[in-house]
């Protein structure tokens, strides 16, 4: 079944999504805050439309992937957000990293229309979301995980039904905390193998078919090795993730201090100007620390 479908929000992981759809002959209507982030899909037939309002007045389902809490209520709830304009009967779909009790609020305010929502948090990084590789975590109502089930298949791989509204995003919550401590984890086996003077390439392919092997052990390690920090996640948005998780959990009178250790570090290399670097390089933290620079 074809449909109608927007997409607002065309970064590193939105971009190509928003491909697979159109590849997939959906009628796509686009819309990104720098329009010329759109100009190779509307290059493929996607219609640009000039602000969240116009995609909800012309899209069935609308999915969003934007940057923090703020770019999402400004999507949904700003003046020429998507619950300006939203049919009934129509889907709006947040699969931003974002906060629980905003998912709810944006979710009351689309009921309003007759509209539903669901909030799709990804994992998998840019890599995931060039192969359609990514895992979605779903929070809604199970009619309209139903319905956007198909359209979420052509993105991703692993598409899970968490439960009601903001449970998606409860569960990337438990993701992230699980990411921070692995990339520490991670990061430090890096720096104790570069400093004792292993070869690096070969010490991971020795561990990884182990109990140490993990997604960042084989798709992040190797870019540390080469001395790639391009951004699959940048360490910008997995403060705001972690400082998303780390409220959840006071909220809830939970101590996390692994969490909270793990984004001090990531605060250090963001104080250094390297917000924009991907989640790898943790491993600059570690460097400075030890007084040594031991990678390229």
């Amino acid at each position: 079944m074809k449909g109608r479908l927007g997409f607002i929000g065309l970064g590193v992981m939105g971009r190509p999504m928003a491909g697979h759809l159109l590849d997939a002959g959906h009628e796509l209507y686009v819309y990104n805050r720098t329009r010329s982030k759109a100009d190779e899909l509307v290059s493929r037939g996607a219609h640009w439309c000039p602000s969240p309002a116009a995609v909800a007045s012309q899209a069935d389902i609308v999915f969003t992937i934007v940057g923090y809490p703020a770019d999402v209520e400004e999507v949904y709830l700003g003046q020429d957000g998507i619950a300006r304009s939203i049919r009934s009967g129509c889907i709006a779909v947040d699969m931003t990293t974002t906060r629980p009790d905003l998912m709810k609020t944006i979710a009351g305010r689309l009921a309003a229309r007759g509209a539903s929502f669901a909030d799709a948090p990804v994992s998998g990084g840019d890599r995931g979301a060039r192969e359609a590789t990514l895992t979605f975590m779903v929070g809604a109502d199970e009619a309209t995980f139903e319905a956007i089930r198909p359209y979420l298949e052509t993105m991703g791989r692993s598409i899970n039904h968490c439960g009601g509204v903001s449970m998606g995003q409860q569960t990337k919550m438990c993701n992230q905390i699980v990411i921070a401590g692995t990339m520490a984890g991670v990061s430090e086996a890096l720096v104790y193998a570069a400093r004792c003077g292993l070869d690096l390439e070969r010490m991971v392919q020795t561990i990884r078919p182990g109990a140490a092997g993990c997604w960042t052990l084989d798709n992040l390690a190797p870019r540390v090795i080469r001395g790639d920090w391009a951004p699959g996640f940048m360490v910008d948005h997995f403060i705001k993730d972690m400082g998303i998780a780390l409220e959840e959990a006071e909220r809830m009178r939970l101590s996390m201090p692994t969490l909270a250790l793990v984004k001090q570090l990531y605060a250090a290399i963001q104080a250094q100007g390297m917000g924009c670097d991907g989640t790898q390089a943790l491993v600059r933290a570690l460097e400075s620390l030890a007084g040594c620079r031991l990678f390229k």
